[in-house]
Parts: C-alpha cells; structure tokens; sequence
C-alpha cells in the first residue's frame, strides 16, 4: 500500500512497471508501486541486438525492471530490463502479487472493525512487520488463529479480526506425511492405554498441524500429519509418536515407529 512505501525507488531495487509509450530509443514506464515514471533506454532493454524495439517491450506490458539512477531533483529515474535475471524477475512478481494480496486482505479487516485503512495499519502492521512480512502473517493467522497477532502486542478485537479474514479469504496449502506405529502392550487393560496413548497424543495443543490415528490391524497404526512445511510436519510427527511411545512404555508395552515413504 502507498501507505507503507517511501515516495522514491533506490539505486538497485527491482520495480514492476507498466510500459506507457515505445520510442526509437527506448521506452517509458510507470512504476506501479511508487506512482513515478521512468526511463528505460534501448542500451538496457536487451544484451542482445535490437533491431525492433517492440519485439521486447510493448505499450501496457507488465515488466520486473532494476532501478539504475535515481535524480530526485530532476524528477528522473533511469531502468534496465537487461540486467534483471530470470529467478529475479519470478521472486518480484511473486512478492508483488503477495503484497496486492495483503493490501486487499487489510481492506477486509478495516471493513471488520468499520476503522480506516490507515488505522488498521497503524495499529497491526508495525508490531505484525517485526516479526513476519504481511501476507505471511496473513497465512500464519490462517492456521493459527488470532493467537499469532496478540503475541506481538496486537489488540485481541483487531487480532481475532485479522485472523478471520484470513480464514475466510485464504487457503493454506498443507503437506502431508505418515508414519506407522507397532504398539502391544500385553495386559488385561492393553485397549485401554493404547487408545489413552493416541488420545492424549492427539490432545497436544498444536494449532499448526493437523493429526489423525488410523487403525490399521492391530497392532499397526498410522499416523498421518497435514501442517504448512515439510519439516513442520516431520518434527510433529516424531513427537507424536515418541508421546505415545512414552504412554506405551511407561505401561509395560512394547512398540516401534518408523516413518512411511
């Protein structure tokens, strides 16, 4: 949001452009995120021979250009297309499309609290910055809920606000795994610790993981864990199951883990 952004560009960073008009010595473009114009001169355009200009740029296109100067007294800003890479040019438009997302996913929490944008950033986007970039909080408070926000000091109506527009609004892509458990614990009451196990092991207080026990045939167990990450997911799955290990040891059974490929 303008709000958020300084006026100027600086020497280095890339900047999505809009290109408004094709001359025979290059081309000027609108930086859409700061609302200033620049040049991009036909040198910066391409490495290689240029025989029509139009051939790499056109009117109304979509660009990831590098800021080469920036003049703040003659209003100027010289860009290159040229020294923009691939993987640079992927990681701005994702960023950028991740702020869009942000901006319009504050709208909805302005809209939730009846407060202006610029409240709401007043009073969440400093505390929630120091820790996570916007869109990212977003995704957390998806998952987590409100408890994400009032941890940095964010007010709990503002927080639980946030974190339902991000439930409402955004779906978070979970990873999968699954392991297998052997469990036996030979007593008469042997059903009943290996279900207190997998109950109390599920009972965990993790917000950012899903868990989920099948029966398999006793005495084969899986245990299946959805979370953001894959390591995220690995790390509770392991202590799920050392939880249950710990049930099922400290009952005199026996058991084994191992994860499924």
């Amino acid at each position: 949001m303008a709000e958020r952004k300084p006026q100027w560009p600086e020497t280095g960073d890339l900047v999505i452009a809009t290109i408004e008009t094709v001359t025979d010595y290059g081309a000027y473009a609108k930086l859409d995120e700061f609302e200033k114009r620049g040049l991009l001169h036909v040198s910066e355009i391409s490495s290689s021979w240029i025989r029509n200009i139009r051939d790499f740029v056109r009117e109304n296109q979509k660009v990831v250009l590098k800021v080469l100067r920036v003049d703040h007294d003659k209003g100027h800003i010289d860009l290159s297309l040229r020294r923009v890479t691939k993987r640079e040019r992927i990681e701005k438009i994702m960023s950028w499309k991740k702020e869009r997302k942000a901006d319009a996913l504050l709208r909805g929490v302005a809209e939730k609290t009846n407060l202006t944008v610029d409240e709401i950033i007043q009073k969440i986007v400093p505390a929630v910055e120091q820790k996570y970039d916007l869109y990212e909080a977003f995704e957390k408070a998806a998952i987590e809920g409100a408890e994400v926000l009032t941890a940095l000091g964010v007010a709990e109506n503002l927080a639980t606000a946030f974190a339902e527009v991000a439930q409402e609004r955004i779906h978070v892509k979970m990873v999968k795994v699954r392991g297998l458990l052997e469990v036996k614990v030979a007593k008469p009451n042997g059903v009943k610790v290996i279900k207190e196990a997998f109950h109390k092991a599920k009972g965990e207080r993790i917000k950012d993981a899903k868990i989920t026990f099948f029966v398999i045939a006793a005495p084969k167990y899986s245990i299946e864990v959805q979370a953001e990450n894959y390591k995220r997911a690995e790390d509770v799955m392991q202590k799920t199951a050392d939880n249950v290990m710990n049930v099922i040891h400290k009952a005199g059974g026996e058991g084994t883990f191992r994860r499924e490929k």
